[in-house]
């Protein structure tokens, strides 16, 4: 098993290069698995979604995940060459809306600690949250450290981590 964790800021080109990982690793059997979801009320989300899914090879399966458990991403590890996962910070976005910090904490601590001992090739793609302005509000304040913690524990199990800025990927690990 191997864990690759990609990391940007908004449109530092993460995802492109997630995709071109996971079409080097294997030709077809890659799952996607999608976290955006959106009720039609976002135009700008809608495009990026649109574009996504336009760029992947007709041949990938896809999971649409939202805010969903990932226990789901483990039950189709053994079934795919490749899980690109995009992203833990809609993922993230989507739990905190109606759960406690402590429960999306421990329910990423499990599948971490699964995806380092398991089978499996996952590729993580991930906002940096930590180089921006402090957010305004309790909230956003919140957020970005539950995504700054989710980052350093994928991380910590990462085989490799990148860093995506202006379209280049620097390897860290």
């Amino acid at each position: 098993m191997s864990l690759v964790l990609v990391l940007g800021g908004t449109r530092s080109g993460k995802s492109i290069f997630a995709e071109a990982l996971a079409t080097e690793a294997t030709s077809e059997r890659v799952l996607y698995v999608a976290t955006a979801m959106n009720a039609g009320n976002d135009a700008v989300l809608d495009r990026r979604v649109r574009d996504h899914r336009e760029r992947r090879p007709a041949e990938w399966g896809t999971l649409e995940l939202g805010g969903g458990e990932l226990g789901l991403i483990l039950e189709e590890a053994d079934s795919w060459d490749v899980i690109l996962f995009d992203s833990l910070t809609m993922w993230a976005a989507a739990r905190m809306s109606g759960e406690e910090r402590d429960l999306i904490v421990g329910e990423f601590e499990d599948f971490a600690s699964r995806v380092e001992s398991g089978p499996g090739n996952f590729i993580l793609v991930s906002d940096e949250v930590g180089l921006g302005v402090v957010p305004e509000s309790a909230e956003g304040r919140e957020f970005r450290d539950l995504l700054g913690f989710l980052n350093q524990r994928a991380a910590s199990v990462a085989s490799e981590v990148y860093l995506c800025v202006a379209g280049i990927p620097m390897r860290l690990k």
